[in-house]
């Protein structure tokens, strides 16, 4: 869905207003401290240090001379440019609950666990869990819920596990010896392939907030921009899946099939496994594979899933939608189950939703004030090529992970700041939204002060810098968009890699 609003280019600047180089780090050093602070020593939630950045970010602009309604005006016009993923957000919680209330979701989980076997451990691991991320379009919730079902211990009998796996990953909580290295510490035991699959299952959901927020500040279709990242990421997943195949090799033993039975016994008897759960599925990504738009394919999906609710799982209509707008609230005898199945509906998307409404506002007025126009015009001076640019982009999303702490601001600041320079370029906007995702979606649980690297570290018991050798995903993801640059493989012929269409 194209927009009439683009950002403004430092030509379009009022000279006596336009901020210098100097001046317009203000406000991002300021952003900076307050999200780094916010998130990584105070631990709050990012809503409040985003504030905060909003309200610095409007005292900077009146220092400027803006008025209250010019700024108001750059935050309506980002919001406007990010609608469609606010909607699709709104959508997808709804979707996801008509989901799990039809058995859709618990019947890929029934079924995905029957594959699981010590040869096969590690990678069957990893692609069941990106099935999963992608079906939901959550990499958190995956792996803070899916990813106990992998442990490899039986937590019912109390034994411990028999499966040996590569030095390096963790063992059961019991205590399997590694042949070399020491044994990582222990909180939960899922195992750490899991963080590469959701990782990638999310990347390429049309369900992800984080996809969805990349397409929508770069302007791009959402299908457009999973499309253009489907080389790269099937590249760096097909090594990961790989390479965890190959540590596989080294695992033997059984598979313990405590939590796995619990999971599937508590499924099986709380939802009807029909092939025709799986509807919803077929009909959402038949849609989609069709070309269909994202939000109203994502709506028929919703409307799907609560009447197969009905009509498969036996539940009343209005329970049907009760869970649309409220989520679900599963009782099926297994907490573990519950846990992962209990999501909000409808209104559950109030977390994420202002979140990204700060953020785009935040954006907004960074953009109205000229911060973004004058870092853009500055960071042109020091790119002499395409394919410096979309390389200069996917580091400067791992830069703002780093310093900011939120993965969200990696995908504003430089979705935003640089859509008028992918123009100059002749470069599509798929090209930017790539670039953004590819390298800032899934490094932030590389970070150990980012929240997705505390969160990850927090549901699997493993510190940051000790999982993190073993995320191959988030570790491969950014260098194979950077080598895919270089080369030139998998970026479409129209893509000019030579000097900007602009003149010094």
């Amino acid at each position: 869905m194209a927009l009439d609003f683009t950002p403004m280019s430092i030509d379009e600047l009022d000279p006596e207003r336009r901020p210098s180089f100097r001046l317009a780090l203000v406000p991002v050093l300021l952003i900076v401290v307050f999200l780094g602070i916010g998130s990584a020593v105070l631990g709050l939630d990012p809503h409040a240090p985003l504030l905060w950045s909003i309200v610095a970010t409007g005292a900077y602009g009146y220092y400027l001379g803006y008025s209250w309604d010019e700024l108001y005006e750059g935050i309506s016009n980002a919001l406007m440019m990010g609608l469609q993923a606010l909607l699709i957000i709104f959508t997808i919680y709804a979707l996801i609950a008509t989901w799990i209330d039809a058995g859709t979701i618990p019947a890929m989980m029934y079924y995905g666990l029957e594959l699981l076997s010590p040869s096969v451990f590690l990678p069957v691991a990893t692609i069941l869990a990106a099935v999963v991320a992608f079906a939901i379009g959550s990499s958190w919730t995956t792996v803070g819920t899916l990813g106990v079902a992998f442990d490899c211990s039986d937590r019912k009998s109390g034994s411990a596990g028999s499966v040996r796996v590569h030095p390096g990953f963790r063992q059961c909580r019991q205590g399997l010896r590694y042949a070399r290295g020491p044994t990582l510490p222990t909180r939960r035991s899922s195992d750490l392939s899991n963080i590469s699959g959701a990782y990638a299952g999310d990347k390429q959901s049309p369900l992800s907030d984080t996809t969805n927020l990349a397409a929508g500040v770069t302007n791009t279709d959402l299908y457009d921009h999973i499309y253009r990242m489907r080389t790269g990421t099937a590249i760096a997943f097909g090594i990961t899946v790989a390479l965890f195949a190959l540590l596989g090799l080294q695992t033997s033993g059984s598979v313990p099939g405590g939590q796995i039975a619990e999971i599937q016994s508590a499924v099986a008897s709380s939802y009807s496994l029909s092939l025709l759960a799986f509807l919803p599925l077929v009909l959402t990504f038949g849609l989609a594979l069709r070309g269909y738009p994202a939000l109203p394919t994502l709506v028929v999906g919703a409307i799907a899933g609560a009447l197969t609710s009905v009509v498969v799982q036996g539940h009343g209509f209005v329970a049907a939608w009760e869970v649309f707008i409220g989520g679900t609230e599963p009782a099926t005898g297994s907490e573990l189950v519950n846990e992962l199945l209990n999501v909000g509906g409808l209104t559950g998307s109030a977390w994420t939703i202002t979140v990204v409404v700060a953020a785009l506002s935040l954006g907004g007025l960074l953009e109205r004030t000229g911060v973004l126009a004058v870092l853009a015009h500055h960071l042109s001076k020091g790119v002499g090529s395409s394919r410096g640019l979309i390389a200069g982009t996917g580091l400067s999303a791992i830069a703002i992970n780093v310093l900011t702490a939120q993965q969200y601001m990696s995908i504003v600041l430089p979705g935003m700041t640089l859509r008028n320079l992918y123009d100059e370029f002749s470069l599509d906007s798929d090209e930017l939204s790539r670039a953004v995702e590819a390298a800032g979606t899934p490094t932030g649980a590389l970070i150990p002060w980012h929240a997705g690297g505390v969160y990850m570290a927090s549901v699997t018991g493993v510190g940051t810098l000790e999982y993190a050798p073993f995320y191959l995903f988030g570790l491969l993801s950014p260098v194979v968009l950077f080598l895919m640059t270089l080369t030139g493989v998998g970026v479409p012929s129209t893509t000019r890699f030579d000097q900007p269409q602009h003149a010094d």
